[in-house]
């Protein structure tokens, strides 16, 4: 799975998709109901501001220049809009306070971080404003200087909508630039030998944000023309013990889990047992998501490239997740509904790839319970064939000898040994998410797919066109960028670099292949923070390899930096301990029939809401409406945010998503 985003950060995330050429896989395009790689009916539209400024207008949004200022709105008349405006002015503070007065609107200000320069613009910094959960709003600002000239792009989005279409809106910041700049390219170039000297540049720089971000342990592989040419750990596999990271160590992989379940699929399509195209439900009978329509629509390749409609929706197993079964997962597929059209917007489910893997393994072994069928298949179509030895789903064998521990902050910015609950919840939805694996067994997958279906020893380990069309585009990601069958293939840059990350509590990964240079590596973390050296990572290693502007340092350092000012201004809003009296308010027991139940305890004055998967104390957080908010701050679940919606005597507390809002009523 990707992390979740907690609602206090939403804007925060949504101003990094608009304004870096994002890592993350957010893009988006509308295709026809029965072929999602085609691009959209409306196409994006290359467009430019009064002074020059170029980016990209998304299919099926509007634009209108209004003075020094360009609104762009998407289709939904629901009052959302991006301003792109251009203003000299003496600082960012003033271009940007410039911009609001142009919008109407004045947001509380909460924090802003500069960003190292990039993308021919000289200056860079992001504003997060205190915007009251119950506006169910993502505002941010950002603004970049060339010369004497800044361009401020500001951000009023219904939350909703900024989930749904995050994907388009991170194309307009994708080719945000300055008037007259091009972009780095590295088409035609050859890529360098990664040898000693680089590779120390590499493990250099991986030490220094390893420090930097507070990780405990790193471990990173790289090969080059069919050599492991790195395997080197960094840090511990847990604070407060000497045990140190090697290319051994156990991780959770999160959806990196995906590509291995797909090549899973591959293989039995190679076999002839499936086809790429067949229905699901023709495959699996029982199939179904809660809209007839997209259930008839969805073929074998659809379970598994975010190109349905369904959207995120990972609660319902975050939340007591330990009581699901693969086939409670399978069932509640049936309750979700498409927010978009098929084929028309890049939308993430964890689910459905859980779907996609239970659905191989009915296959490869028939009538077997759905966990049992899919983890055999797991094992005799990937793991042994490809020597994958220390790769599992059994949590009790992973979590001995060599493996690592994952941590998080406390509010005191404090890294912490995490608890496993959270974790726990994948396991019934495990195609998506719950392997456990090591840089060196999936340098071995990195390798067969660079091989293009070949093994080490020159034996064919699955057909070369079954393990392609998994590469083939299903939904746009951004401009140059799409994702395939759980593959990300991203052309961006002038040469193409395949790879997906992997997010779960405590546990940040990403694993990426360039096939044309032969080149592969993969990095696995054990905090949360691992999450922010996996961009730089593969930026630095397309320096080293195409000789490429020297960008990774300085961005990792500045955002380091920033992602320190946003935790701290996040804390400062908080009450802690918490407001008594808001305390003394709570019902001691909750139920939502989607989530489950909602405990709540008290002890020396504190309060925890335990969810059965997890369990956490909360803060209090006022909001700007004078309304006040319950917010999660164990490292486990830090962030959940709860408000009160009290209503006809029965106390509530609602919690959202990005597309949902689950109210937890009073049980009395």
């Amino acid at each position: 799975m990707h992390q979740v985003l907690k609602p206090c950060v939403l804007a925060v995330a949504l101003a990094v998709l608009l304004s870096t050429p994002a890592h993350a896989a957010l893009a988006g395009a509308v295709a026809a109901a029965d072929s999602p790689s085609s691009t959209q009916d409306v196409p994006d539209k290359p467009s430019a501001t009064p002074r020059g400024t170029t980016f990209i207008v998304p299919g099926g949004f509007t634009e209108r220049v209004q003075g020094n200022a360009v609104f762009l709105m998407p289709p939904e008349a629901d009052g959302s809009r991006i301003a792109i405006v251009e203003a000299v002015a003496d600082n960012a503070d003033a271009a940007v306070a410039e911009g609001w007065k142009l919008m109407g609107m004045s947001p509380k200000f909460m924090v802003a971080t500069d960003g190292a320069p990039r993308d021919g613009w000289e200056a860079r910094r992001f504003y997060d404003y205190d915007v009251a959960a119950n506006a169910k709003r993502a505002v941010s600002a950002s603004a970049f200087r060339k010369g004497k000239v800044w361009t401020v792009m500001l951000v009023d989005v219904d939350q909703a909508l900024a989930e749904k279409r995050g994907s388009q809106f991170g194309k307009i910041g994708q080719r945000l630039q300055p008037a007259g700049y091009t972009r780095e390219s590295f088409a035609g170039r050859s890529a360098k030998p990664l040898d000693a000297a680089r590779l120390q540049q590499v493990a250099d720089f991986v030490e220094q944000m390893r420090k930097d971000y507070n990780v405990p342990g790193v471990a990173i592989g790289i090969l080059q023309d069919g050599k492991v040419v790195m395997d080197q750990g960094f840090g511990v596999r847990e604070l407060g013990k000497p045990a140190k990271v090697d290319g051994d160590t156990r991780f959770m992989i999160a959806s990196n889990t995906k590509a291995l379940t797909t090549l899973m699929l591959a293989k039995l399509v190679d076999a002839g047992k499936l086809d790429w195209n067949a229905r699901a439900r023709d495959v699996y009978p029982t199939f179904k998501l809660g809209d007839a329509a997209t259930t008839d629509k969805v073929l074998v390749k659809h379970l598994i490239c975010a190109c349905t409609g369904v959207p995120r929706q990972d609660y319902e197993w975050l939340f007591e997740g330990e009581k699901q079964t693969p086939e409670s997962v399978m069932a509640t597929l049936g309750t979700m509904q498409p927010t978009s059209g098929f084929g028309e917007l890049f939308q993430y489910s964890n689910p459905m790839a859980a779907a996609a893997g239970y659905i191989g393994g009915q296959v490869a072994y028939p009538g077997t319970e759905l966990g049992v069928g899919y983890d055999k298949a797991m094992q005799s179509l990937v793991f042994d064939p490809l020597g994958m030895t220390h790769t599992t789903f059994d949590y009790a064998k992973a979590q001995t000898g060599d493996y690592a521990a994952p941590h998080g902050y406390d509010i005191g910015h404090k890294v912490e040994v995490m608890g496993m609950g959270l974790n726990d919840t994948i396991v019934s939805s495990r195609p998506a998410g719950a392997a456990w694996s090591t840089v060196n067994d999936l340098l071995k997958y990195v390798q067969m797919e660079i091989n293009r279906g070949v093994l080490p020893d020159g034996k064919r380990y699955i057909g070369e066109a079954a393990l392609m069309q998994r590469r083939e585009p299903q939904i746009a990601l951004g401009v140059d960028k799409n994702y395939a069958m759980a593959l990300m293939v991203d052309k961006s840059d002038g040469v193409t670099v395949v790879d997906h990350g992997g997010d779960l509590g405590g546990f940040h990964s990403n694993m990426m292949w360039w096939p044309d240079q032969k080149v592969g590596a993969v990095i696995l973390t054990n905090a949360d923070e691992g999450v922010n050296l996996r961009g730089p990572f593969k930026r630095r290693l397309m320096e080293l390899m195409f000789d490429g502007e020297p960008q990774a340092v300085a961005a990792a350092t500045a955002n380091a930096k920033a992602n320190k000012e946003g935790f701290d201004a996040f804390v400062k809003l908080l009450q802690h301990p918490a407001d008594a009296k808001a305390l003394a308010g709570l019902a001691p027991r909750y139920h939502n029939d989607a989530l489950g139940e909602l405990v709540v305890t008290r002890k020396d004055g504190k309060a925890w809401f335990d969810v059965g998967a997890f369990r956490s104390e909360v803060a209090t957080m006022p909001q700007p409406d004078g309304s006040l908010a319950f917010v999660t701050i164990d490292p486990v679940a830090i962030g959940f945010l709860f408000t009160r919606a009290d209503k006809d005597g029965v106390r509530k507390l609602v919690v959202r998503d990005g597309q949902h809002e689950y109210a937890f009523n009073e049980v009395k």
